[in-house]
Formats: C-alpha cells, structure tokens, sequence
C-alpha cells in the first residue's frame, strides 16, 4: 500500500489535468481524478491506476467530498464562465480540509486591471488561494498554449493556409508550451512541496516563434506546404461560431479576442523563451512541430484526402455565411464586471513590475 500523499487533480479530462494525473499515476502517486463525465479520457485515467470521480466542480458539497483524503492538489480551472466561483470553491474546501500543498494553474497575463474579465478573476483566484498560511501553494503561469494553434490545424490540413489573427506574420511572438511541458512542471511541484512552495514557475516552448514559422512546422507535420493567413477578430470569431470546438462558449470567446490582442502586442514574447520545463519539469521542453506530428498521429482526420480537402472547403464557405459576431454586445448581455481604466499588460505599471522583462525589438525574422 502506496505511503505517498494522495492528490486531487481537478480538470482531470482537460488538457494538463489529464497529463498531470498521468506523471503522477506513473510516479505511483494515489491520484483522485475529478472530471465532469465518464468518457474514453477517464477511462484511460482509470487503467491507469486513477480514482475517477464524476462530480459537479463548481458545486461545494462536491468539492469536499473530493478532498477527503488528500493532502495535496492541483487547482486547474476550466476555460469557461464562473471560473472565480470555481476557484472560491476550491479554496474554501482546500481550508476546510487543511491541505498541505496547491498547485495552482494561474496565466501569464494575471493582473487587477486587464481588460479580460477571466484574466481579472484568475488575478483574484492567485489571491484567494495564498491566505491561508499554513498551506503551501506552487503558481504555474503559461502563456498562449501550443494546443491553441491545433484549433486551425483541419483548414491546414486540407486548405493548406494557418489562419489566426497574430498580426505580422514574421515577428516572433510566442514560445508556445505544450499540455505535457506544463503538466510536468505542475507534477513536479505537487511530487516536491518542500522544494517548490512558493514559487511561481512559467513553463514556455524552447523557442520564440513567427506565425510564419509555426505555419512552416505545421507543414512539415502535414507532409504539405502551410502558409500563414492573417485574418481579423471578426473572421476568427466566425470560424469559432461556425465550428465550435468542444469547450465552445460565447464567453470564452470574447476573452479570447483580447487575448489574441495581447498576441499581437507581443505579451506572450515578453520574458520567454524560459528554462523552466527543463530546471522544474526534467526534461527539455517539446519543440511545436513534436507537438503537431503528435497531434496528426491520434487525428486522422487531418490526414489528407479528395472528400476532406472538398469538406474543409464547405466548411470555409459556412464561415463565410455565418453571420458577424458583436463582442461589446455578448459582454453587455451577459452583465459582466466593467473596471473605470482597463489596461492591456504592457500598458500595466503593475503587470510590468512584477514581470521578468526582456528586450523584443530584433524579434523579427530575418
């Protein structure tokens, strides 16, 4: 019988949840899976030696419940509304259950004033998480994720053109971590407190990249030329309505034009590349076209042929009839938080002074 602490893993179906409980499953931690539903992801949690436990994350009763027993946990909150009451949960069952250790996903842009109402209330949750003084707490804050750019990869594939709106196409702008790189930075930190507690780690890709040069690592992946396809907020919010990908939601796109705002002010270039994935998580982090060939290997749909490449092309078309989304509109509907003076990151004398800062002006491609 394992003597090792017992750790929670919430989010445990989502993209570093699920590895994160993996590396721990593999390192003969007792792991105990929260997810939302039985699914092929939890079912590979369970052969693994995990103990799922479908529960409602946002519910209290149901948190408690999944942090009897444990001693440790990570704090991954879904990319969806309601994520400050997620966190609150979390938090006040962590205190009533007198954790010793949290790692906590958090993001590179965190800060009081952003524009973003999600960034806000990550901000908030960093926060919430830290007053009780005798639980340790690990913060791991990646920028743009290396999945993000997969959401594009069906139209590479079968159109051979990378469409984002990332700005100028040869400005390196991102050294994009895969789910693994930071799932191995969270494990390391849940396997080491003692080592780890209190220290705020940013894993990145081992590179700076251009738009460019990620459509050129998407081609090689693809075994076909890939072009970079500059396209505007409008037509990426288009493309979304049009094809929703699973953790779809009107509200998390909104967030996700300004994140894509951040992009192409260059935020996610700013300190990176960083050499956390190797110093924390053991390993040299995953170039992006790894990332990719991996991604094509479990996907064959994006393997090419005469029906998908006429499918892609529909699908173009239903993007382009899909009628304009009204950002400002969605946010009114929906009520949200208005602050008087919202600032974008680098715009932000307090996201600047707590932020390693580098010089990015010969970020350019030759």
């Amino acid at each position: 019988m394992s003597r090792k602490p017992k750790i929670l893993v919430t989010s445990a179906s989502g993209k570093t949840g699920l590895q994160t409980a993996l590396m721990l499953l593999h390192r003969d931690f007792p792991v105990r899976a929260l997810v939302r539903r039985r699914d092929h992801r939890s079912e590979r949690l369970e052969r693994a030696g995990a103990e799922v436990m479908v529960a409602n994350q946002y519910a209290l009763p149901d948190m408690r419940s999944a942090m009897r027993g444990v001693q440790r946990a990570y704090q991954c909150a879904p990319t969806a509304p309601n994520g400050l009451h997620f966190n609150a949960v979390f938090t006040a069952a962590a205190f009533e259950a007198k954790l010793e250790h949290v790692v906590t996903l958090s993001q590179w842009l965190s800060s009081a004033n952003h524009p973003s109402l999600f960034t806000r209330e990550v901000y908030i949750s960093d926060i919430l998480i830290g007053m009780r003084g005798e639980m340790s707490v690990t913060t791991v804050n990646p920028g743009w994720f290396a999945d993000n750019y997969l959401m594009v990869l069906d139209m590479a594939a079968h159109l051979g053109v990378f469409t984002m709106p990332l700005g100028d196409g040869r400005v390196k702008k991102n050294a994009a971590p895969s789910n693994e790189d930071i799932a191995r930075v969270v494990a390391a930190a849940l396997i080491d407190p003692d080592t780890h507690s209190g220290q705020t780690y940013r894993p990145t890709g081992p590179e700076l990249l251009s738009p460019d040069e990620i459509a050129a690592a998407m081609g090689r992946a693809l075994g076909r030329k890939v072009r970079y396809m500059n396209i505007s907020e409008r037509m990426m919010i288009k493309a979304l309505k049009a094809h929703p990908p699973s953790n779809y939601s009107v509200a998390a796109v909104t967030q996700l034009a300004l994140y894509a705002e951040e992009y192409r002010r260059g935020t996610f270039a700013v300190g990176a590349p960083t050499d956390h994935v190797a110093r924390i998580g053991g390993r040299d982090p995953e170039p992006f076209e790894t990332v990719v060939r991996r991604y094509v290997q479990e996907r064959p749909a994006v393997r090419r042929s005469a029906a998908r490449t006429l499918g892609a092309m529909g699908g173009f078309a239903k993007i382009l009839l899909t009628r304009p989304f009204d950002l400002q509109a969605a946010e009114e509907a929906r009520d949200y938080v208005r602050i008087a003076k919202p600032a974008y990151a680098q715009d932000d004398a307090e996201w600047l002074g707590g932020h390693s800062l580098r010089d990015t002006a010969h970020l350019r491609v030759a």
